[in-house]
């Protein structure tokens, strides 16, 4: 599971509630409906599908995923026409789109002056059932110490934190390697969100919450920074991702390396993991793309709730934190199965 965490800091301000009442309605639409659709470069859109097609359980699914092997790059738009319908899922809640990245630290194995705050493994006692120390409990104590639990050490505590919210990243070495991590586990207490602790202590406005502004302020005032860090007791543990390619993207949900604005992280309970969405982003920066879902998130819950992943690094980090807009997302289904999600009456 990738950032499992992310996008909280968002969704505590911007997510609306559930709909009182709603229920989920599901309609099958045309590829005519579908805007945007004939100008997509559907054969990206099919090689980022075949990642993960393999994994998707059920023999209507396996069939595809053969057939979608022998098929040309040329004719993906024909694949996807041929053996897909699109089908609008809601459940009373807006639409919203937000982003995410794996984010770059510098870091060294070993601790030194500058490299002074550990990326932690997992440790045995923290898997248990119930909720384990605090992040408060495990920074200020020495549970931790002497254990040899440290993956890597980093520079910069803030980005840290910013790292167990996405969920994954890399740590750039002293060598010019970089040694990637992912999610590992966590202490099993709840996420207390950092941006609306902020805007209660009267520190911003809710308007103003954002990763950027966050960060800048705990730079800015280092003690009460540290402090109030401490007020989410949810902490992320690590494991080291060695069998990822550095070219290749971090790992998602279904344990395969996701892809750049191609990758999108849904609901799991309205949409198959695996599954090609076709995106209607509105906003300022308008998009309409063919994206599979391939990733997950604690924040991402509801039919049309997703999170487009921007790739690596800090550019990637600012666009993606920019992203909040509303829209439409629209699920590609094989045929058979599309049509049986239907109510009977039909």
């Amino acid at each position: 599971m990738t950032g499992w965490l992310r996008s909280l800091i968002a969704a505590a301000i911007l997510a609306a509630a559930p709909a009182a009442g709603a229920e989920t309605t599901r309609s099958i639409l045309t590829f005519d409906d579908l805007h945007g659709w004939a100008e997509d470069d559907h054969a990206a859109a099919l090689s980022v599908f075949l990642n993960t097609c393999g994994d998707l359980g059920g023999p209507d699914w396996r069939a595809l995923c053969a057939t979608a092997r022998s098929h040309k790059p040329e004719a993906a738009r024909a694949f996807f026409e041929l053996f897909f319908r699109p089908v609008l899922i809601e459940d009373g809640n807006p639409p919203l789109f937000t982003g995410y990245f794996e984010p770059e630290l510098d870091g060294a194995r070993h601790r030194t002056d500058r490299f002074r705050f550990p990326v932690y493994r997992m440790p045995p006692e923290a898997r248990g059932d119930g909720p384990w120390l605090t992040r408060q409990e495990l920074l200020t104590g020495d549970v931790m110490q002497g254990r040899g639990l440290e993956i890597a050490w980093v520079d910069d505590p803030v980005e840290l934190f910013f790292l167990q919210i996405q969920g994954s990243g890399r740590i750039r070495l002293p060598d010019g390697t970089a040694l990637r991590v992912g999610y590992g586990g966590a202490n099993g207490h709840p996420y207390r969100s950092i941006g609306v602790e902020m805007v209660r202590r009267g520190l911003l406005g809710a308007h103003e919450v954002s990763a950027r502004m966050i960060r800048a302020w705990v730079r800015k005032n280092p003690e009460a920074g540290a402090e109030l860090l401490m007020h989410n007791p949810s902490y992320v543990f690590f494991r080291e991702v060695s069998r990822v390619a550095p070219d290749r993207g971090p790992l998602g949900a279904m344990n395969r390396s996701i892809t750049a604005m191609r990758s999108v992280a849904v609901d799991p309970a309205f949409v198959p993991l695996g599954a090609p969405v076709w995106v209607e982003k509105d906003g300022a920066a308008p998009l309409r793309r063919l994206m599979i879902a391939q990733d997950t998130g604690a924040a991402i819950k509801g039919a049309q709730r997703a999170d487009i992943f921007f790739g690596t690094g800090d550019a990637a980090g600012q666009a993606a934190g920019r992203l909040k807009d509303p829209g439409r997302m629209v699920v590609l289904l094989p045929i058979q199965r599309a049509y049986a999600m239907l109510p009977d009456e039909f």
